[in-house]
């Protein structure tokens, strides 16, 4: 069973959302990514990049999943996506799920950056999942919901480039 263990209501409000509509068990199944909100179209992201000492021209995100974008509320896009919900069509062997510990770390980290001013994602929220990751021992799982200004990296330009799609790659830029 899910549970919803970090809610940061001050950012959602900043972000345009209720938390009071958040904070119930249909959020907390979001959250863990057992439930897909009203709207929207999960999507994982392909891109290219150096991995291993080699340029590979296909990667892809197998551990996150974009939910969509918000306006905040300074005017500003800002995507939502859930870190660690499961396997996606990038997990290649992996299970796409992760311990507490590292969504814990990310999130502090992100937390930390924030004043700042540099720019990395936030967290919004983490629910721990119910399940167990096994990595070198069995750990509790958990999913973090985090929000940047776009989850577009270098690596998306190159997956274009390396396919000399410059239609694409000029729509992308613009």
């Amino acid at each position: 069973m899910p549970v919803l263990f970090q809610f940061d209501n001050t950012y959602a409000r900043d972000l345009g959302l209720d938390p009071e509509l958040l904070g119930g068990p249909e959020s907390t199944a979001i959250f863990a990514g057992n439930r897909v909100p009203a709207g929207a179209e999960p999507l994982a992201q392909a891109y290219a990049g150096h991995q291993f000492g080699g340029f590979s021209p296909q990667l892809g995100d197998g551990r996150a999943l974009l939910l969509g974008e918000v306006i905040d509320r300074h005017g500003r896009r800002r995507d939502v996506a859930l870190k660690d919900s499961g396997r996606t069509a990038f997990s290649g062997r992996g299970d796409g799920k992760a311990a507490a510990g590292p969504m814990l770390r990310e999130a502090l980290m992100g937390e930390a950056m924030h004043p700042l001013r540099l720019p990395t994602t936030r967290a919004l929220a983490m629910a721990a999942t119910g399940e167990t990751v096994h990595r070198e021992r069995p750990l509790p799982g958990a999913v973090l919901t985090r929000v940047a200004a776009s989850h577009l990296r270098v690596g998306t330009f190159e997956y274009f480039r390396a396919r000399r799609d410059t239609a694409r790659l000029r729509q992308l830029a613009d």
